[in-house]
């Protein structure tokens, strides 16, 4: 099995990448609200750790917001309760997927968090910075000390594109995407 992870800034549209390959995603952050949405015992969690907003389930994102913005220590505190529970997701999505040719990781902290392995295949998705920023403010919870906060716990994107095996540009043309992971797929056929 090929492990693909694709990687790049915030906004730079890895997810939509990651599903132009085709084959089986797994999306961390889909994975997060989900437990957001559903998981009672990483709510119990949160709701010991930040009892002043983590009050009711399922859990609001914007109440995620507030314990994060109330202090910049607090988003570590969050991932160690979240990331236990995200791996753990991992771990399944890989071995239901084992038979599959190749398999996409869409996680936003893949190198990071030490998640890849060495023989993965590192895709970063470069786009203009003007572009990234016009999205990103257009999302229905863009707050600009959140977007902070979660740019100072990645690497900085030379280092990721670095590491990278393939560099995909992302000029938010569909068509030209979708060519473009056409074309780094033919070289694992």
């Amino acid at each position: 099995m090929i492990r693909i992870g694709v990687l790049g800034d915030i906004g730079s549209g890895k997810s939509f990448v990651a599903k132009q390959f085709g084959y089986p995603v797994f999306n961390a952050d889909k994975e997060v609200n989900e437990l957001y949405e559903n998981n009672r015992k990483c709510f119990f969690k949160l709701k010991r750790k930040f009892p002043n907003y983590i009050k009711s389930f399922p859990i609001k994102k914007n109440n995620i917001l507030k314990v994060v913005l109330a202090n910049k220590n607090n988003l570590k505190k969050i991932t160690k309760i979240i990331h236990p529970e995200i791996y753990l997701r991992m771990r399944k999505f890989i071995n239901k997927n084992k038979s599959k040719k190749i398999i996409i990781l869409d996680i936003p902290l893949l190198l990071e968090n030490k998640i890849n392995k060495k023989n993965d295949i590192l895709v970063f998705v470069d786009a203009p910075q003007k572009q990234i920023d016009k999205r990103i403010k257009k999302r229905k919870n863009y707050n600009l000390g959140l977007f902070e906060n979660l740019k100072k716990i990645q690497l900085p994107l030379e280092i990721k594109r670095k590491k990278s095996n393939f560099v995909i540009k992302n000029n938010f043309n569909n068509d030209s995407i979708k060519k473009s992971v056409k074309n780094l797929l033919k070289q694992f056929n």
